[in-house]
Protein backbone atom coordinates (compact mmCIF):
# COMPACT_ATOMS: atom_id res chain seq x y z
CA UNK A 1 0.00 0.00 0.00
CA UNK A 2 2.85 2.34 0.88
CA UNK A 3 4.47 1.67 -2.49
CA UNK A 4 1.17 2.29 -4.27
CA UNK A 5 0.67 5.65 -2.57
CA UNK A 6 4.25 6.64 -3.34
CA UNK A 7 3.72 5.75 -6.99
CA UNK A 8 0.53 7.71 -7.28
CA UNK A 9 1.42 10.82 -5.34
CA UNK A 10 5.22 10.78 -4.88
CA UNK A 11 4.91 12.21 -1.34
CA UNK A 12 7.98 13.51 0.42
CA UNK A 13 8.94 12.29 3.86
CA UNK A 14 9.19 15.81 5.39
CA UNK A 15 5.76 16.59 3.97
CA UNK A 16 4.24 13.45 5.47
CA UNK A 17 5.84 14.21 8.83
CA UNK A 18 4.22 17.67 8.74
CA UNK A 19 0.90 16.13 7.66
CA UNK A 20 1.00 13.63 10.54
CA UNK A 21 1.82 16.29 13.15
CA UNK A 22 -0.97 18.58 11.97
CA UNK A 23 -3.43 15.69 11.74
CA UNK A 24 -2.65 14.71 15.32
CA UNK A 25 -3.19 18.26 16.57
CA UNK A 26 -6.47 18.53 14.62
CA UNK A 27 -7.81 15.67 16.73
CA UNK A 28 -7.29 17.61 19.95
CA UNK A 29 -10.37 19.19 21.58
CA UNK A 30 -11.82 22.39 20.16
CA UNK A 31 -14.79 24.46 21.31
CA UNK A 32 -17.55 22.13 20.08
CA UNK A 33 -18.21 18.42 19.55
CA UNK A 34 -18.00 17.37 15.92
CA UNK A 35 -19.75 14.70 13.86
CA UNK A 36 -17.37 11.98 12.73
CA UNK A 37 -17.52 12.76 8.99
CA UNK A 38 -16.96 16.45 9.64
CA UNK A 39 -13.99 15.70 11.90
CA UNK A 40 -12.53 13.50 9.16
CA UNK A 41 -12.88 16.38 6.67
CA UNK A 42 -11.21 18.81 9.08
CA UNK A 43 -8.36 16.37 9.80
CA UNK A 44 -7.79 15.74 6.09
CA UNK A 45 -7.62 19.44 5.24
CA UNK A 46 -5.39 20.11 8.27
CA UNK A 47 -3.05 17.33 7.19
CA UNK A 48 -2.67 18.94 3.76
CA UNK A 49 -1.77 22.25 5.43
CA UNK A 50 0.85 20.41 7.50
CA UNK A 51 2.15 18.65 4.40
CA UNK A 52 2.69 21.95 2.62
CA UNK A 53 4.49 23.46 5.61
CA UNK A 54 6.65 20.35 5.97
CA UNK A 55 7.71 20.54 2.33
CA UNK A 56 8.39 24.27 2.63
CA UNK A 57 10.49 23.91 5.78
CA UNK A 58 12.50 21.09 4.22
CA UNK A 59 13.18 23.26 1.17
CA UNK A 60 14.36 26.15 3.36
CA UNK A 61 16.62 23.82 5.35
CA UNK A 62 18.20 22.45 2.19
CA UNK A 63 18.71 25.98 0.89
CA UNK A 64 20.62 26.98 4.03
CA UNK A 65 22.54 23.70 4.14
CA UNK A 66 23.30 23.97 0.42
CA UNK A 67 22.52 20.36 -0.39
CA UNK A 68 20.15 18.39 -2.59
CA UNK A 69 17.13 16.47 -1.35
CA UNK A 70 17.86 12.94 -0.13
CA UNK A 71 15.72 10.00 -1.19
CA UNK A 72 14.56 7.93 1.82
CA UNK A 73 15.13 4.20 1.57
CA UNK A 74 12.49 1.49 1.85
CA UNK A 75 13.35 0.91 5.52
CA UNK A 76 12.79 4.57 6.35
CA UNK A 77 9.43 4.52 4.58
CA UNK A 78 8.35 1.40 6.51
CA UNK A 79 9.35 2.98 9.82
CA UNK A 80 7.56 6.19 8.91
CA UNK A 81 4.40 4.30 7.91
CA UNK A 82 4.44 2.21 11.09
CA UNK A 83 4.94 5.20 13.38
CA UNK A 84 2.26 7.14 11.52
CA UNK A 85 -0.36 4.37 11.78
CA UNK A 86 0.31 3.76 15.48
CA UNK A 87 0.32 7.41 16.52
CA UNK A 88 -2.72 8.27 14.42
CA UNK A 89 -4.60 5.30 15.84
CA UNK A 90 -3.72 6.24 19.42
CA UNK A 91 -4.71 9.87 18.77
CA UNK A 92 -8.00 8.65 17.29
CA UNK A 93 -8.82 6.70 20.46
CA UNK A 94 -7.90 9.64 22.70
CA UNK A 95 -9.92 11.97 20.47
CA UNK A 96 -13.08 9.89 20.93
CA UNK A 97 -12.70 10.08 24.71
CA UNK A 98 -12.16 13.84 24.54
CA UNK A 99 -15.19 14.22 22.28
CA UNK A 100 -17.22 12.34 24.87
CA UNK A 101 -16.04 14.82 27.51
CA UNK A 102 -17.11 17.82 25.39
CA UNK A 103 -20.44 16.18 24.65
CA UNK A 104 -20.94 15.57 28.38
CA UNK A 105 -20.37 19.28 29.09
CA UNK A 106 -23.17 20.05 26.64
CA UNK A 107 -25.60 17.39 27.78
CA UNK A 108 -25.10 15.05 24.84
CA UNK A 109 -24.57 11.29 24.80
CA UNK A 110 -21.31 9.55 23.98
CA UNK A 111 -19.95 9.52 20.45
CA UNK A 112 -20.53 6.46 18.26
CA UNK A 113 -17.88 3.74 18.28
CA UNK A 114 -17.84 3.91 14.47
CA UNK A 115 -15.99 7.20 14.90
CA UNK A 116 -12.78 5.21 15.49
CA UNK A 117 -12.94 3.99 11.88
CA UNK A 118 -14.80 6.72 9.99
CA UNK A 119 -12.61 9.67 11.07
CA UNK A 120 -9.25 8.26 9.83
CA UNK A 121 -10.80 6.83 6.65
CA UNK A 122 -12.41 10.13 5.67
CA UNK A 123 -9.25 12.03 6.63
CA UNK A 124 -7.04 9.85 4.40
CA UNK A 125 -9.44 10.14 1.44
CA UNK A 126 -9.64 13.93 1.75
CA UNK A 127 -5.87 14.21 2.16
CA UNK A 128 -5.20 12.11 -0.95
CA UNK A 129 -7.71 14.04 -3.07
CA UNK A 130 -6.29 17.42 -2.08
CA UNK A 131 -2.72 16.21 -2.50
CA UNK A 132 -3.59 14.93 -5.98
CA UNK A 133 -5.09 18.32 -6.83
CA UNK A 134 -1.90 19.99 -5.66
CA UNK A 135 0.19 17.63 -7.75
CA UNK A 136 -1.92 18.51 -10.77
CA UNK A 137 -1.22 22.21 -10.27
CA UNK A 138 2.49 21.52 -9.93
CA UNK A 139 2.50 19.56 -13.18
CA UNK A 140 0.71 22.43 -14.90
CA UNK A 141 3.39 24.81 -13.62
CA UNK A 142 6.16 22.52 -14.89
CA UNK A 143 4.52 22.21 -18.31
CA UNK A 144 4.22 25.98 -18.57
CA UNK A 145 7.84 26.37 -17.40
CA UNK A 146 9.07 24.01 -20.11
CA UNK A 147 7.10 25.98 -22.69
CA UNK A 148 8.46 29.34 -21.52
CA UNK A 149 12.03 28.01 -21.26
CA UNK A 150 12.20 27.90 -25.05
CA UNK A 151 12.07 31.70 -25.14
CA UNK A 152 13.43 32.90 -21.79
CA UNK A 153 15.92 31.69 -19.18
CA UNK A 154 15.19 28.54 -17.18
CA UNK A 155 15.01 30.30 -13.79
CA UNK A 156 12.78 33.06 -15.15
CA UNK A 157 10.56 30.44 -16.80
CA UNK A 158 10.12 28.51 -13.55
CA UNK A 159 9.34 31.64 -11.55
CA UNK A 160 6.91 32.94 -14.16
CA UNK A 161 5.12 29.60 -14.43
CA UNK A 162 4.64 29.34 -10.66
CA UNK A 163 3.29 32.89 -10.44
CA UNK A 164 0.94 32.41 -13.40
CA UNK A 165 -0.51 29.09 -12.18
CA UNK A 166 -0.88 30.39 -8.61
CA UNK A 167 -2.55 33.60 -9.79
CA UNK A 168 -4.93 31.77 -12.14
CA UNK A 169 -5.86 29.31 -9.39
CA UNK A 170 -6.43 32.07 -6.85
CA UNK A 171 -8.49 34.29 -9.13
CA UNK A 172 -10.50 31.35 -10.42
CA UNK A 173 -11.42 30.18 -6.94
CA UNK A 174 -11.84 33.60 -5.33
CA UNK A 175 -13.29 35.32 -8.36
CA UNK A 176 -15.07 33.21 -10.94
CA UNK A 177 -15.99 30.25 -8.72
CA UNK A 178 -16.62 32.28 -5.58
CA UNK A 179 -18.64 35.03 -7.23
CA UNK A 180 -20.60 32.59 -9.37
CA UNK A 181 -21.41 30.46 -6.34
CA UNK A 182 -22.52 33.47 -4.28
CA UNK A 183 -24.64 34.82 -7.15
CA UNK A 184 -26.24 31.42 -7.61
CA UNK A 185 -26.98 31.10 -3.90
CA UNK A 186 -28.36 34.64 -3.76
CA UNK A 187 -30.60 34.05 -6.79
CA UNK A 188 -31.82 30.76 -5.37
CA UNK A 189 -32.71 32.25 -1.99
CA UNK A 190 -34.21 35.34 -3.65
CA UNK A 191 -36.68 33.08 -5.47
CA UNK A 192 -37.51 31.29 -2.24
CA UNK A 193 -37.89 34.62 -0.50
CA UNK A 194 -40.63 35.62 -2.93
CA UNK A 195 -42.68 32.48 -2.45
CA UNK A 196 -45.60 33.04 -0.07
CA UNK A 197 -46.31 30.12 2.24
CA UNK A 198 -49.87 28.85 2.36
CA UNK A 199 -49.39 28.28 6.10
CA UNK A 200 -49.27 32.03 6.78
CA UNK A 201 -52.11 34.50 6.35
CA UNK A 202 -51.57 38.26 6.03
CA UNK A 203 -52.20 40.00 9.35
CA UNK A 204 -55.63 41.60 9.71
CA UNK A 205 -54.55 43.96 12.48
CA UNK A 206 -53.60 47.49 11.46
CA UNK A 207 -50.76 47.19 14.00
CA UNK A 208 -48.76 44.99 11.62
CA UNK A 209 -46.94 45.66 8.36
CA UNK A 210 -48.46 43.76 5.47
CA UNK A 211 -52.00 44.30 6.75
CA UNK A 212 -54.70 46.01 4.65
CA UNK A 213 -53.97 49.25 6.55
CA UNK A 214 -50.25 49.11 5.77
CA UNK A 215 -48.54 50.66 2.76
CA UNK A 216 -45.99 47.81 2.80
CA UNK A 217 -47.32 44.96 0.68
CA UNK A 218 -47.47 41.52 2.28
CA UNK A 219 -45.93 39.82 -0.76
CA UNK A 220 -42.84 42.08 -0.62
CA UNK A 221 -41.94 41.50 3.03
CA UNK A 222 -39.80 38.45 2.26
CA UNK A 223 -40.18 35.04 3.84
CA UNK A 224 -38.78 36.00 7.24
CA UNK A 225 -40.61 39.33 7.27
CA UNK A 226 -43.93 37.59 6.65
CA UNK A 227 -43.21 35.14 9.46
CA UNK A 228 -42.39 38.04 11.77
CA UNK A 229 -45.54 40.08 11.19
CA UNK A 230 -47.91 37.09 10.93
CA UNK A 231 -46.88 35.51 14.22
CA UNK A 232 -46.29 36.60 17.77
CA UNK A 233 -48.63 37.03 20.74
CA UNK A 234 -51.75 39.14 20.80
CA UNK A 235 -52.74 41.27 23.77
CA UNK A 236 -55.17 38.53 24.83
CA UNK A 237 -52.40 35.91 24.72
CA UNK A 238 -50.22 38.06 26.96
CA UNK A 239 -53.08 38.83 29.35
CA UNK A 240 -53.93 35.13 29.72
CA UNK A 241 -50.33 34.39 30.64
CA UNK A 242 -49.72 37.31 33.03
CA UNK A 243 -53.20 37.84 34.44
CA UNK A 244 -52.84 41.57 33.70
CA UNK A 245 -54.33 43.82 31.05
CA UNK A 246 -52.16 43.88 27.92
CA UNK A 247 -52.05 45.64 24.56
CA UNK A 248 -51.66 44.14 21.11
CA UNK A 249 -47.95 44.56 20.24
CA UNK A 250 -46.95 46.52 17.12
CA UNK A 251 -44.61 45.02 14.52
CA UNK A 252 -43.27 47.01 11.54
CA UNK A 253 -41.02 45.49 8.88
CA UNK A 254 -39.75 46.35 5.38
CA UNK A 255 -38.40 43.82 2.89
CA UNK A 256 -35.75 44.25 0.20
CA UNK A 257 -38.49 44.25 -2.45
CA UNK A 258 -39.99 47.43 -0.99
CA UNK A 259 -36.96 49.54 -1.95
CA UNK A 260 -33.49 48.82 -3.33
CA UNK A 261 -31.93 51.77 -1.50
CA UNK A 262 -31.27 50.84 2.12
CA UNK A 263 -32.01 54.31 3.49
CA UNK A 264 -35.32 54.48 1.63
CA UNK A 265 -36.21 51.02 2.93
CA UNK A 266 -35.46 52.17 6.48
CA UNK A 267 -37.70 55.23 6.04
CA UNK A 268 -40.53 53.02 4.77
CA UNK A 269 -40.24 50.79 7.84
CA UNK A 270 -40.28 53.80 10.16
CA UNK A 271 -43.21 55.35 8.27
CA UNK A 272 -45.19 52.17 8.81
CA UNK A 273 -44.12 52.09 12.45
CA UNK A 274 -45.43 55.61 12.91
CA UNK A 275 -48.66 54.80 11.05
CA UNK A 276 -49.32 51.92 13.43
CA UNK A 277 -48.73 54.12 16.49
CA UNK A 278 -45.34 52.70 17.41
CA UNK A 279 -44.01 56.01 18.75
CA UNK A 280 -46.97 56.19 21.13
CA UNK A 281 -46.05 52.97 22.93
CA UNK A 282 -44.01 52.91 26.13
CA UNK A 283 -41.29 50.66 24.68
CA UNK A 284 -39.80 50.79 21.18
CA UNK A 285 -37.37 48.12 19.99
CA UNK A 286 -35.08 48.50 16.97
CA UNK A 287 -34.19 44.96 15.92
CA UNK A 288 -31.27 44.00 13.71
CA UNK A 289 -31.79 40.89 11.60
CA UNK A 290 -29.55 38.00 10.66
CA UNK A 291 -29.12 36.63 7.17
CA UNK A 292 -32.27 36.82 5.12
CA UNK A 293 -34.11 39.01 7.62
CA UNK A 294 -34.65 36.57 10.47
CA UNK A 295 -35.56 37.76 13.96
CA UNK A 296 -35.39 35.10 16.67
CA UNK A 297 -39.02 34.61 17.84
CA UNK A 298 -38.08 33.95 21.46
CA UNK A 299 -36.32 37.35 21.53
CA UNK A 300 -39.17 39.42 20.08
CA UNK A 301 -41.89 37.59 21.98
CA UNK A 302 -40.00 37.83 25.28
CA UNK A 303 -39.82 41.59 24.84
CA UNK A 304 -43.55 41.78 24.16
CA UNK A 305 -44.58 39.60 27.09
CA UNK A 306 -42.31 41.38 29.56
CA UNK A 307 -43.69 44.79 28.54
CA UNK A 308 -47.35 43.65 28.71
CA UNK A 309 -47.67 44.30 24.98
CA UNK A 310 -47.05 48.03 25.42
CA UNK A 311 -44.38 47.74 22.77
CA UNK A 312 -43.45 48.24 19.14
CA UNK A 313 -40.72 46.46 17.16
CA UNK A 314 -39.29 47.76 13.89
CA UNK A 315 -36.87 45.96 11.62
CA UNK A 316 -35.99 45.40 7.98
CA UNK A 317 -34.38 42.91 5.63
CA UNK A 318 -31.02 43.52 3.98
CA UNK A 319 -30.23 40.22 2.23
CA UNK A 320 -31.67 37.04 0.75
CA UNK A 321 -28.78 34.91 1.97
CA UNK A 322 -28.94 32.56 4.97
CA UNK A 323 -27.11 33.59 8.12
CA UNK A 324 -23.90 31.63 7.62
CA UNK A 325 -23.43 32.97 4.08
CA UNK A 326 -24.28 36.51 5.19
CA UNK A 327 -21.70 36.16 7.97
CA UNK A 328 -19.05 35.59 5.31
CA UNK A 329 -20.08 37.93 2.49
CA UNK A 330 -22.78 40.37 3.64
CA UNK A 331 -21.09 42.27 6.45
CA UNK A 332 -21.13 45.54 4.52
CA UNK A 333 -24.85 45.19 3.77
CA UNK A 334 -25.54 44.49 7.44
CA UNK A 335 -23.50 47.53 8.47
CA UNK A 336 -25.41 49.89 6.16
CA UNK A 337 -28.80 48.44 7.11
CA UNK A 338 -28.28 48.68 10.87
CA UNK A 339 -27.04 52.25 10.72
CA UNK A 340 -29.79 53.37 8.32
CA UNK A 341 -32.55 51.78 10.38
CA UNK A 342 -31.47 53.18 13.73
CA UNK A 343 -30.77 56.64 12.29
CA UNK A 344 -34.24 56.74 10.70
CA UNK A 345 -35.88 55.71 13.99
CA UNK A 346 -33.79 58.10 16.07
CA UNK A 347 -34.49 61.04 13.78
CA UNK A 348 -38.24 60.56 14.23
CA UNK A 349 -37.94 59.68 17.93
CA UNK A 350 -35.74 62.65 18.87
CA UNK A 351 -38.25 65.08 17.28
CA UNK A 352 -40.86 64.06 19.86
CA UNK A 353 -41.27 65.96 23.14
CA UNK A 354 -38.92 64.49 25.75
CA UNK A 355 -41.83 63.50 28.02
CA UNK A 356 -43.70 61.79 25.16
CA UNK A 357 -41.01 59.52 23.81
CA UNK A 358 -41.03 55.73 24.25
CA UNK A 359 -38.08 54.01 25.88
CA UNK A 360 -35.75 53.11 23.01
CA UNK A 361 -34.15 49.65 23.04
CA UNK A 362 -31.86 47.66 20.74
CA UNK A 363 -31.77 43.98 19.87
CA UNK A 364 -29.38 42.12 17.64
CA UNK A 365 -28.35 38.48 17.45
CA UNK A 366 -25.17 37.39 15.70
CA UNK A 367 -24.80 39.54 12.56
CA UNK A 368 -27.78 41.58 13.76
CA UNK A 369 -25.72 42.81 16.72
CA UNK A 370 -22.95 43.81 14.32
CA UNK A 371 -25.46 45.74 12.22
CA UNK A 372 -26.74 47.84 15.12
CA UNK A 373 -23.35 48.35 16.77
CA UNK A 374 -22.21 50.29 13.72
CA UNK A 375 -24.75 53.04 14.48
CA UNK A 376 -22.85 53.98 17.66
CA UNK A 377 -19.40 55.37 18.42
CA UNK A 378 -19.01 53.86 21.88
CA UNK A 379 -20.42 53.31 25.35
CA UNK A 380 -21.26 56.98 25.93
CA UNK A 381 -23.19 57.13 22.65
CA UNK A 382 -25.19 54.04 23.62
CA UNK A 383 -25.88 55.54 27.02
CA UNK A 384 -26.99 58.89 25.62
CA UNK A 385 -29.22 57.69 22.81
CA UNK A 386 -30.87 54.49 24.08
CA UNK A 387 -32.51 52.97 27.13
CA UNK A 388 -30.45 49.81 26.67
CA UNK A 389 -30.76 46.60 24.75
CA UNK A 390 -29.79 42.98 24.31
CA UNK A 391 -26.98 41.84 22.00
CA UNK A 392 -26.75 38.06 21.62
CA UNK A 393 -23.90 35.96 20.23
CA UNK A 394 -21.90 38.90 18.83
CA UNK A 395 -19.32 37.98 16.17
CA UNK A 396 -15.73 38.54 17.22
CA UNK A 397 -15.28 41.31 14.65
CA UNK A 398 -17.90 43.60 16.25
CA UNK A 399 -16.05 46.85 16.88
CA UNK A 400 -17.72 47.86 20.16
CA UNK A 401 -17.74 44.31 21.52
CA UNK A 402 -14.01 44.13 20.80
CA UNK A 403 -13.40 47.52 22.42
CA UNK A 404 -15.29 46.56 25.58
CA UNK A 405 -13.35 43.30 25.90
CA UNK A 406 -9.93 44.75 25.21
CA UNK A 407 -10.44 47.71 27.56
CA UNK A 408 -12.11 45.69 30.32
CA UNK A 409 -11.45 46.40 33.97
CA UNK A 410 -8.43 44.58 35.46
CA UNK A 411 -9.26 41.22 36.97
CA UNK A 412 -12.29 40.47 34.79
CA UNK A 413 -12.32 37.65 32.24
CA UNK A 414 -12.55 38.10 28.49
CA UNK A 415 -15.60 35.85 28.27
CA UNK A 416 -17.41 37.89 30.94
CA UNK A 417 -15.67 41.29 31.07
CA UNK A 418 -16.49 44.21 33.32
CA UNK A 419 -16.29 47.50 31.42
CA UNK A 420 -16.10 50.75 33.40
CA UNK A 421 -17.60 49.15 36.49
CA UNK A 422 -20.55 47.89 34.42
CA UNK A 423 -22.29 51.25 34.57
CA UNK A 424 -23.98 50.78 31.16
CA UNK A 425 -22.66 47.69 29.36
CA UNK A 426 -22.58 44.29 31.03
CA UNK A 427 -21.84 40.73 29.92
CA UNK A 428 -23.09 37.31 30.90
CA UNK A 429 -22.53 33.72 29.77
CA UNK A 430 -25.62 32.59 31.70
CA UNK A 431 -28.58 35.00 31.79
CA UNK A 432 -30.20 33.04 34.62
CA UNK A 433 -27.32 33.87 36.95
CA UNK A 434 -26.84 37.33 38.52
CA UNK A 435 -25.19 39.70 36.07
CA UNK A 436 -21.79 40.91 37.25
CA UNK A 437 -20.63 43.08 38.89
CA UNK A 438 -23.19 42.36 41.60
CA UNK A 439 -21.73 44.88 44.04
CA UNK A 440 -22.32 47.89 41.78
CA UNK A 441 -25.66 49.50 40.93
CA UNK A 442 -26.73 49.26 37.30
CA UNK A 443 -28.12 52.76 36.90
CA UNK A 444 -29.37 54.32 33.69
CA UNK A 445 -29.51 52.36 30.40
CA UNK A 446 -29.00 48.60 30.62
CA UNK A 447 -27.18 47.07 27.64
CA UNK A 448 -26.49 43.36 28.05
CA UNK A 449 -24.25 41.16 25.91
CA UNK A 450 -25.23 37.49 26.08
CA UNK A 451 -22.32 35.29 24.99
CA UNK A 452 -21.39 31.62 25.26
CA UNK A 453 -17.86 30.59 26.17
CA UNK A 454 -18.14 27.80 23.56
CA UNK A 455 -19.38 29.99 20.68
CA UNK A 456 -16.80 29.94 17.85
CA UNK A 457 -18.55 32.81 16.04
CA UNK A 458 -17.85 35.05 19.03
CA UNK A 459 -14.27 33.92 19.64
CA UNK A 460 -13.03 33.52 16.07
CA UNK A 461 -10.32 36.02 15.13
CA UNK A 462 -7.31 36.12 12.77
CA UNK A 463 -5.25 36.85 15.90
CA UNK A 464 -5.64 33.16 16.79
CA UNK A 465 -3.07 32.36 14.11
CA UNK A 466 -0.14 33.60 16.21
CA UNK A 467 -1.50 34.79 19.58
CA UNK A 468 -2.94 32.77 22.45
CA UNK A 469 -6.30 34.34 23.40
CA UNK A 470 -7.15 35.39 26.92
CA UNK A 471 -10.23 33.15 26.92
CA UNK A 472 -7.89 30.14 26.86
CA UNK A 473 -5.40 31.63 29.34
CA UNK A 474 -7.91 32.77 31.97
CA UNK A 475 -10.33 30.51 33.88
CA UNK A 476 -12.45 29.24 31.02
CA UNK A 477 -16.17 28.82 30.57
CA UNK A 478 -18.01 25.87 32.09
CA UNK A 479 -18.65 24.26 28.69
CA UNK A 480 -15.11 24.61 27.29
CA UNK A 481 -13.00 21.47 27.71
CA UNK A 482 -10.07 21.74 30.09
CA UNK A 483 -8.02 19.75 27.58
CA UNK A 484 -8.35 22.39 24.85
CA UNK A 485 -4.98 23.99 24.08
CA UNK A 486 -3.80 26.81 21.85
CA UNK A 487 -1.53 25.94 18.92
CA UNK A 488 -0.27 28.44 16.31
CA UNK A 489 -2.27 28.22 13.07
CA UNK A 490 -4.10 25.08 14.23
CA UNK A 491 -6.37 26.76 16.79
CA UNK A 492 -7.34 29.38 14.21
CA UNK A 493 -8.25 26.64 11.77
CA UNK A 494 -10.00 24.58 14.45
CA UNK A 495 -12.14 27.54 15.54
CA UNK A 496 -12.89 28.36 11.90
CA UNK A 497 -14.10 24.80 11.39
CA UNK A 498 -16.19 24.93 14.56
CA UNK A 499 -18.24 27.77 13.06
CA UNK A 500 -19.75 25.27 10.62
CA UNK A 501 -21.29 23.29 13.51
CA UNK A 502 -21.98 26.23 15.83
CA UNK A 503 -25.75 25.60 15.77
CA UNK A 504 -25.53 21.79 15.98
CA UNK A 505 -25.52 21.82 19.80
CA UNK A 506 -28.19 22.16 22.50
CA UNK A 507 -29.45 25.60 23.45
CA UNK A 508 -27.14 27.29 25.93
CA UNK A 509 -24.00 26.28 24.04
CA UNK A 510 -22.23 27.23 20.85
CA UNK A 511 -24.29 29.73 18.86
CA UNK A 512 -27.70 28.46 19.98
CA UNK A 513 -29.46 30.91 22.34
CA UNK A 514 -33.08 29.84 21.88
CA UNK A 515 -35.03 30.38 25.09
CA UNK A 516 -32.31 32.37 26.85
CA UNK A 517 -33.74 35.67 25.64
CA UNK A 518 -36.39 35.61 28.37
CA UNK A 519 -33.83 35.94 31.17
CA UNK A 520 -31.71 38.32 29.09
CA UNK A 521 -34.58 40.73 28.55
CA UNK A 522 -35.63 40.43 32.19
CA UNK A 523 -32.17 41.68 33.24
CA UNK A 524 -32.43 44.62 30.83
CA UNK A 525 -36.07 45.63 31.38
CA UNK A 526 -36.36 44.79 35.08
CA UNK A 527 -40.15 44.29 34.67
CA UNK A 528 -42.15 44.58 37.90
CA UNK A 529 -44.29 41.67 39.03
CA UNK A 530 -42.25 38.93 37.34
CA UNK A 531 -40.84 36.13 39.50
CA UNK A 532 -38.17 33.68 38.45
CA UNK A 533 -40.86 31.01 38.19
CA UNK A 534 -42.85 33.25 35.84
CA UNK A 535 -39.80 33.71 33.63
CA UNK A 536 -39.13 29.97 33.53
CA UNK A 537 -42.77 29.34 32.65
CA UNK A 538 -42.55 31.86 29.81
CA UNK A 539 -39.34 30.30 28.56
CA UNK A 540 -40.99 26.87 28.40
CA UNK A 541 -44.01 28.27 26.59
CA UNK A 542 -41.84 29.97 23.97
CA UNK A 543 -39.76 26.82 23.48
CA UNK A 544 -42.88 24.72 23.01
CA UNK A 545 -44.35 27.26 20.60
CA UNK A 546 -41.11 27.34 18.61
CA UNK A 547 -40.97 23.55 18.42
CA UNK A 548 -44.57 23.40 17.17
CA UNK A 549 -43.87 26.06 14.54
CA UNK A 550 -40.93 24.00 13.32
CA UNK A 551 -43.09 20.88 13.12
CA UNK A 552 -41.27 19.19 16.02
CA UNK A 553 -43.33 17.55 18.76
CA UNK A 554 -42.55 19.17 22.15
CA UNK A 555 -41.62 15.74 23.53
CA UNK A 556 -38.76 15.53 21.00
CA UNK A 557 -37.60 19.12 21.31
CA UNK A 558 -34.70 18.24 23.62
Amino acid sequence: MVATLRGLFHPTLPGLVGALLFALVSLTPSLLPRPALFQGLVTGVTAVIGYGLGVALAWVWRAFADREARTPGARQWRWAAGIGVVTLGAADVISVRQQDRIRELMGLGDASAWRLVSVPVVAVVVFCLLLAAGRGLRRAARALSDLLARRIGAQAARATAVVVVAALTFFTLSGVVYDTAIDAVDSSFALGDQQVSSRLDPPASALRSGSPASDLAWEDLGRQGRRFVARGPSGDDIAVFTGRTALDPIRAYAGTAHAEDVEQRARLAVDDLERAGGFERANLLVAGTTGSGFIEPSASESFEYLTDGDSAIVSMQYSHLPSWVSFLVDQQAARHAGRALFDAVYERWSALPADARPRLYLFGESLGSFALETAFSGEADLRNRTSGGLFVGPPGFNSLFTEFREQRDPGSREIEPVFRDGRTVRFTTDPWSPVIPQDRAWDGPHLLYLVHASDPITWWSPDLIWDKPDWLSEPRGSDVAAAMRWYPIITFWQTSADMAVAMAVPSGHGHDFVGEHVAGWASVLQPPGWSREDLRRLQQQLLDTGAQDAGIPPSLRE
